[in-house]
């Protein structure tokens, strides 16, 4: 596991921070399905969640008055539960069964709101059976932001272990004695183990997950670098069927600058092929930059068959490759599970600028919360999306319903998510502009 410094975290957030990121607000209408929060960069700090009922628009579609009529229902210890489940993670998924307690108002619709913000963080997750070390640089102490010992996923700490101890999922438990032994201290270790929090899940192997700071004693975070996030990457991939074109951004996400497929020289993907394959350098296909832009802007990867680029053939026999040169954008990048709604929210005077939306489903490992696995079998069958940018480019907030209704239905029985990447800008001001500030 790659572990960024302090000041590196540190300074990629005040990067991010002022290119917009700050609070996000994720309402979930139907409380059947997944509740979803996320951060690309650092962990989750749960601010306030609400479950009930605040008012009679949100969340109305479809329902009659009489189940609208309490807009002063909500249940107590929300936030508290929420906190618990999610400080700290890069990402967590709960339904509303996690609440435990009565209804708050029967009869009455209601619905999951949280607000979060991502907080700089050392994350860090260690196999049972082993140690947790963390440390801080000289002068500083550790802070714990979150620690959980169990299970939440099949995914993490997997290797050579049987099906049988990997099945049993959400079982975690808040390991508050992380932060008992560890905070105020230079440097710490900690066992992962039964003995030192107990077996929230027996026959299951498990993990301890943990995300913390390092600061200096009694001050307060401040700004401590100015770092560039914003890099250009050259990827070129050499004509073959059964090759695949690959962009990511470690932070941030991808913006297509450039993209051809063609040939522009004659030792580019050269290797064992004849002079008469490489005389022709003014060879490329038109629109090759759109589709690569359609399909991969506002991601944080991106994988591609040369297939899918090949529109037509602009050099018969001519050995062709593709070169796509990107930058990795700061952007708020989040994921909506279908039923819920994706709001984006930008600070008084900025506009949202969509950068990318994809509706469907690319993976086995997000909105999976409780969901059978005919349900999430299913993969790469998630499409681009100009709805989301359509509605809500230039707006200062925005809401948009991810589900089959507003984009259609990619792939029939499979539940879906609605991806989105988009910056808050100043009016007149680009997103190349905003990304050097």
């Amino acid at each position: 596991m790659l572990h960024l410094s302090t000041t590196l975290v540190l300074a990629v957030t005040c990067v991010l921070l002022s290119s917009g990121v700050a609070t996000e607000t994720v309402l979930t209408c139907n409380i059947d399905t997944v509740h979803r929060l996320s951060c690309d960069n650092g962990v989750i700090s749960v601010q306030a969640a609400m479950y009930g009922r605040e008012d009679k628009d949100t969340c109305s579609e479809g329902r009659p008055q009489s189940q609208l009529a309490n807009t002063a229902c909500s249940q107590e210890g929300t936030t508290d539960i929420l906190k618990k489940r999610c400080d700290g993670k890069r990402v967590c998924e709960v339904s509303v069964d996690v609440f435990g307690t009565p209804d708050p108002c029967v009869g009455i619709s209601k619905y999951i709101q949280t607000k979060y913000t991502c907080l700089p963080a050392i994350h860090q997750v260690t196999c049972e059976h082993s140690l947790a070390h963390l440390q801080c640089d000289e002068g500083q102490v550790i802070s714990i932001y979150g620690a959980t010992y169990g299970r939440y996923d099949q995914t993490t700490c997997i290797y050579g272990r049987p099906a049988s101890q990997i099945q049993k999922i959400d079982c975690s438990r808040h390991a508050s004695s992380v932060a008992d032994s560890c905070n105020g201290k230079n440097s710490c270790t900690i066992r992962a183990s039964n003995s030192v929090f107990g077996d929230p899940c027996v026959g299951t192997y498990k993990y301890l997950e943990l995300a913390y700071i390092c600061e200096y004693p009694s001050t307060l975070l401040e700004e401590t670098a100015v770092l560039d996030v914003v890099s250009t990457e050259k990827v070129i991939t050499c004509s073959n069927s059964q090759n695949v074109q690959r962009l990511s951004c470690d932070i941030g996400v991808i913006s297509v600058q450039a993209a051809m497929y063609g040939r522009a020289d004659n030792e580019t993907c050269s290797e064992g092929r004849p002079r008469s394959q490489l005389n022709n350098t003014e060879c490329s296909q038109e629109g090759t930059a759109d589709v690569l832009k359609k399909r991969c802007d506002g991601k944080r990867e991106c994988e591609l068959n040369l297939n899918v680029v090949q529109t037509s053939n602009p050099c018969p026999g001519i050995t062709k490759y593709l070169e796509t040169t990107y930058t990795c954008l700061p952007a708020i990048h989040f994921d909506t599970c279908e039923g819920s709604l994706a709001i984006l929210q930008c600070d008084e005077g900025q506009v949202i600028v969509v950068y990318g939306a994809d509706y469907g489903r690319r993976d086995k490992t997000t909105c999976i919360y409780k969901r059978p696995a005919s349900q999430i079998n299913r993969v790469n069958c998630s499409s681009p999306t100009g709805k989301v940018a359509d509605s809500c480019n230039g707006k200062n907030s925005c809401t948009i319903r991810a589900s089959n209704s507003v984009f259609g239905d990619a792939c029939g029985g499979t539940y879906k998510y609605l991806e989105v990447a988009y910056i808050c800008e100043y009016p007149g001001v680009t997103p190349q502009q905003l990304a050097k500030h």
